[in-house]
């Protein structure tokens, strides 16, 4: 590897290159555009598009595209080249600063929900320049928001830079309040990424596993994580092969890769990045989840980033650890040494409390999916129930704020490691709580509910628009006020006790929590299709209206594209399950039990009993039967599947995934008993830990 920091960044076109490349003048006016909104100048735009091709052809580049975020989940690109036709049959190589600052996609055949018909094609990408433009496999790839013909977002980055401002402008509020003139606050990012790393033979060799990103079938392995062995171990030397490359590509486009290690279950790992803004951060940890599936094939690897791809081990998450800082550094929701009188920081934490409690719903609608179903509540992800941990310290602070009584601050504590050749350890004044779905810890908030495969612009869109709403109700109240510091202390005290339901800082895998949630008034929406009607509730779509987020039919298009894409993932699931049952499993068991039937006859035919073995066959033959029932009863479920979004989103949680579930567990039972060298299918054990 060369010198990493001469590595770092060399394939985007940042603002060191734009300082070396530019002219001062366009510089400065394209500066003027990212930092505070000012239009962009064509001319401007020409300059920096013939400057940005120029760079982009000197680092092998031949083509540019306007890389964008549709309602795919996925980002989505069109590549075009850089030639321009000459008058003596050549070409010259060009770029126009409308071609970067505009493209025109098909916008008919992306997710609108409704939005758009399938005739109505114009759709524009628009060029974000908050966002740098990068070179990936000899592309110039462009950030872009995409929208349609008619305006309407159609896409995962309008919004949540429409939110981004939104906080930022009431955040600015709030502090002006404490006399800080704060030009800008932004939310930031570090979204820490979970994936799973498999021998690419056998997913070759696994069907469900390609169609659908899960294992449909596959009995447990001997040993699973119940030995505790894998999480930090060492890494096998492939694995950190992998992880070298990885850290290689990912520093070439900018992405602030930190720390990789070994998680929890078998084969699992983790990346996670230094904090950026959270759009970079977005954008940055959708290029990391494409990186790593090519690195990984380069290594003989395939990468799984589904959420639950393996039954009975831990399932991967995207942990989305979220702060606000001004255009200084200052973090606002750093409580400093005595946080108790640190009244701007309890401020802004009431307001995070406060946007949690009333958009709970909103939150859990951000992370809802038919994958993350099956990883919230699983001993390895929080419950679906959202709630709020602060630790023993903040609460204790809260509590004497809501009581009206002074707040002693824990003294400073040392860690006796009872070793003298071992330093002692300051210790954190609260522990921390992995079963809580929303952690306050340290500095910032981390949010554990989205899945690995998630794109975490939309649970960012919600967090950033809820605390903007709670900020905004503060400062409408604060503003006119004639004694500030009691109005303001007034107002701590009560929204915390109006909002104490939401804290919570025990154990969220007891059995006691999701009643005791119930009596709270939380909501606990264990399904997809549960959270998903509730995205346009009236309060969620008023919440919108009033910061510029979305329409009203934008809400609902969103709400149907998420309940359909859950209905088909499922039915995927169910047709691909078919498929393995009837085509490869079956066969197998069949073949199997004939072979045994074959030999129990010839033994009776020489006179020797054969009772194992006879009834080995029964059993074989059973389980067989037993499947392949199943498989028609879930082929006629199936079939009945309603044919609106709702309803199909419904009847697949309620009716499709229990038939699922009747197919495999006799498939899990003959894996069991079927001879090695018959059954069709790489095990859990050749999966996970062969690699």
């Amino acid at each position: 590897m060369q010198n990493v920091p001469e590595l770092f960044g060399s394939m985007v076109f940042n603002d060191k290159v734009m300082k070396a490349h530019l002219p001062r003048d366009v510089y400065r006016s394209l500066k003027n555009t990212i930092q505070r909104g000012a239009p962009l100048d064509l001319d401007v735009a020409n300059v920096v598009a013939t400057c940005m091709k120029d760079w982009a052809v000197s680092k092998g580049a031949t083509h540019f595209t306007h890389w964008f975020q549709p309602m795919t989940g996925v980002t989505a690109e069109k590549h075009d080249s850089f030639i321009s036709p000459c008058g003596d049959g050549g070409v010259i190589m060009d770029f126009s600063g409308k071609e970067l600052v505009k493209g025109e996609p098909d916008a008919s055949s992306f997710p609108s929900g409704g939005l758009r018909a399938t005739f109505e094609a114009r759709g524009y990408t628009a060029w974000d320049p908050t966002s740098y433009a990068f070179i990936k496999d000899d592309t110039l790839c462009i950030p872009t928001a995409f929208c349609s013909y008619t305006g309407q977002v159609l896409d995962k980055k309008t919004p949540l830079l429409r939110s981004m401002e939104a906080l930022s402008r009431q955040a600015v509020r709030v502090l002006a309040l404490f006399g800080k003139k704060a030009c800008r606050v932004t939310a930031t990012i570090g979204p820490e990424q979970e994936y799973f790393l498999i021998n690419k033979q056998d997913y070759a060799c696994r069907p469900d596993l390609i169609l659908t990103g899960r294992t449909l079938v596959g009995a447990p392995a001997p040993k699973g994580q119940e030995m505790e062995d894998h999480y930090f171990g060492s890494l096998r030397p492939r694995v950190k092969a992998f992880m070298a490359d990885l850290d290689e590509e990912l520093w070439k486009l900018g992405i602030l890769a930190k720390t990789e290690h070994n998680e929890v279950a078998p084969c699992q790992h983790e990346m996670a990045p230094i904090f950026a803004t959270a759009n970079i951060a977005t954008d940055a940890n959708q290029l990391t989840m494409e990186v790593m599936k090519k690195v990984a094939d380069r290594h003989r690897f395939a990468c799984l980033l589904h959420e639950k791809p393996f039954e009975g081990v831990n399932g991967s998450g995207k942990h989305n650890n979220w702060s606000m800082s001004t255009e200084k550094g200052e973090n606002l929701l750093d409580p400093g040494s005595t946080p108790a009188e640190n009244t701007q920081f309890l401020l802004f934490l009431t307001a995070v409390i406060k946007a949690v409690d009333d958009f709970q719903d909103l939150l859990r609608i951000s992370v809802a999916s038919a994958g993350n179903d099956h990883r919230l509540g699983a001993n390895e992800a929080p419950p679906a129930i959202v709630s709020v941990y602060v630790g023993d310290e903040l609460q204790a602070v809260i509590d004497c704020l809501i009581e009206g009584t002074p707040c002693r601050p824990n003294a400073p504590t040392v860690l006796d490691t009872g070793a003298v050749v071992l330093p002692n350890l300051p210790r954190d004044t609260s522990d921390r709580n992995r079963t809580s779905p929303f952690a306050f810890t340290g500095n910032k908030f981390e949010f554990r509910m989205p899945g690995s495969s998630f794109n975490i612009a939309c649970t960012n869109v919600m967090l950033n628009t809820a605390v903007a709403d709670a900020l905004a109700q503060y400062a409408d109240e604060l503003e006119g006020s004639a004694d500030f510091q009691k109005d303001l202390l007034t107002l701590i005290r009560r929204e915390l006790a109006a909002h104490q339901r939401i804290l919570f800082n025990g154990n969220g895998y007891g059995e006691e929590w999701p009643v005791e949630a119930a009596r709270r008034g939380l909501c606990n929406f264990r399904t997809t299709p549960e959270a998903l009607v509730h995205y346009t509730d009236e309060k969620n779509v008023a919440l919108f209206a009033r910061h510029g987020i979305y329409t009203r039919e934008e809400i609902a298009s969103r709400q149907e594209i998420l309940l359909d894409e859950y209905g088909k993932a499922i039915r995927i699931e169910a047709l691909t399950l078919l498929d393995l049952v009837r085509q490869q499993i079956a066969p197998a068991c069949i073949k199997y039990a004939n072979g045994l039937a074959a030999g129990v006859s010839a033994k009776k035919a020489l006179g020797i009993e054969a009772p194992a073995e006879a009834a080995l066959t029964g059993k074989v033959s059973a389980l067989t039967g037993e499947m392949l029932a199943a498989a028609d009863s879930l082929d006629a479920c199936v079939a009945a599947m309603p044919q609106d979004v709702t309803g199909m989103a419904r009847y697949c949680a309620d009716k499709v995934l229990p038939a699922m579930a009747a197919v495999r567990t006799p498939a899990d039972k003959l894996e069991q008993t079927v001879d090695r060298t018959l059954w069709p299918l790489p095990t859990y054990s050749d999966m996970l830990f062969y690699v």
